[in-house]
């Protein structure tokens, strides 16, 4: 297998409801559809499951993920509505 990648790539699954950008071998950010929002985090590998999950959704995806381009998750990613903590 050839692990030579080039970042970022994207992901989504099946369901359309969890939609992830794959910043680095070691980050990525996921949008959550819950109802009418949108939510959104950011991941940095910390763990070893997180480092599978990461690989698997870079290097096995087509079971669990449809590869998207930029242009779809950045049209998701434009609902996020950003809240303020206080």
């Amino acid at each position: 297998m050839n692990d030579e990648v080039t970042y970022p790539q994207y992901r989504k699954y099946l369901n359309e409801k969890v939609f992830f950008q794959i910043i680095s071998n070691n980050e990525w950010e996921e949008i959550q559809i819950v109802g009418s929002n949108y939510l959104q985090h950011r991941f940095t590998v910390k763990i070893m499951p997180d480092r599978n999950l990461l690989y698997d959704m870079t290097f096995n995806y087509e079971r669990n993920w449809v590869k998207i381009d930029a242009h779809e998750y950045e049209k998701i990613k434009s609902n996020v509505k950003l809240t303020e903590t206080k």
